[in-house]
Formats: structure tokens, sequence, C-alpha cells
């Protein structure tokens, strides 16, 4: 992977993804998770905090071990058991039909696959289970949506292969789900053409 990938990227993203005005969304996305939970992207465990007490375990999906160190002091407060359980959320080694929820927070955008990802957690989630997103994508607005196209080729270089475009709600949908909530807006304080979110639920058949 290289030091950049291995010892910067992770550090980086830990720093990033931890910053305040993420919390109200991280606590927006986690609030009805209930059951046993996969999280896909688990990074360095900033949703830790935000796991509400109906959920009863987590299987943790996170390919760097740097990312997963740096969430020691979050899972070592945390109320719910967390076992980091994969490397690679476009396959997962978890049983069909076996999960309540699955979470994944600004993943989607990174995932080389993300087809294969979203077959993946339907598979695992039980029938009626549901996905609870919060990623950012493809902006509503054309302007920004232009610059998002010019920016793209450096974000993915820079962080690790994170996509500005691509449509959450479409490929979520795409993958089978009914969406049954979404909000897109813009994070505030942030450039619109890096910061365009959708946050929601969708249920799998």
């Amino acid at each position: 992977m290289g030091i950049y990938a291995d010892q910067v990227l992770p550090r980086m993203v830990n720093t990033l993804c931890g910053m305040k005005t993420a919390k109200p969304l991280r606590r927006r996305v986690c609030a009805d998770l209930h059951g046993d939970v996969v999280e896909i992207g688990f990074g360095s465990g900033h949703n830790v905090p935000f796991y509400p007490s109906s959920v009863t375990s987590v299987a943790a999906v996170e390919p760097a071990d740097l990312g997963w160190k740096l969430a020691g002091k979050r899972l070592a407060a945390a109320t719910v058991p967390v076992q980091r359980t994969g490397l690679d959320g476009q396959s997962l080694p978890l049983r069909d039909d076996s999960y309540d929820c699955v979470l994944s927070t600004w993943t989607m955008c990174t995932i080389p696959d993300v087809h294969a990802a979203l077959r993946e957690v339907r598979r695992v989630l039980k029938p009626g289970g549901t996905l609870h997103f919060l990623e950012h994508g493809l902006a509503p607005d054309e302007s920004v949506r232009r610059w998002q196209h010019r920016l793209e080729p450096t974000q993915k270089r820079l962080f690790g292969g994170c996509h500005l475009t691509r449509e959450i709600t479409d490929l979520i949908r795409d993958a089978g789900f009914t969406v049954t909530a979404v909000d897109v807006f813009y994070e505030d304080g942030a450039p619109k053409p890096l910061a365009a979110d959708s946050l929601g639920t969708a249920t799998a058949p």
C-alpha cells in the first residue's frame, strides 16, 4: 500500500472525520440503529460514542490497521462489544441474513466497487433490515457538480480513491433497497463541492 496509504492517510482521515461539525450528523445517522450492526468503513471509530443503547453488537469492517489502532480509546469506552470482523466491504466474512442494521458513514465514496459492497450489505442484512447511511456524493446543484468533476481526480489521489460524483441514493436503489428517508444538504463551513451529503435509511427486501 505504501507509507502514504498506510501511515499518513489514516491519520488525515482520523483528524478530518473527527471535526466537531460532524458530530451532530453522526448522532442523526446512528440514532435508530438496533440489534446486531455491521459498520463498513469503521475508520478510527468516530461513530462509537453515538451507538444507541438498542445496539447489542457491532461487526467493524476496516482495512487500515492504523485506523483500527487510532480507535483504541473510543473502543475502550464503548458501551457495546465491537469486533473487527473484516477488511473489505466488497467481501464481508459474515453469514447471509444475519444482521439487523448496516452503518456506512463517508465510506461509499471510496470503495472501488461500490456495487459489490452494496450487494454484500444486502446479503448480510435480514429481510427488512436497514442500511443507515451518511455519504458525500454528487451535489444537487449543477454549478457545484461542475466543480466536483474538476476536483475529483485530485480528490481521488489525495484521499485513497475518494469520489465526489457518485449518486448515492441511486446506487442504493439500484442494489435493490427501498430508500425510506433521505436528506440531501451541504455541510456547514465546508466547500460545497467537497460537502454535498446524503443522510438517510434504506430497507432491504
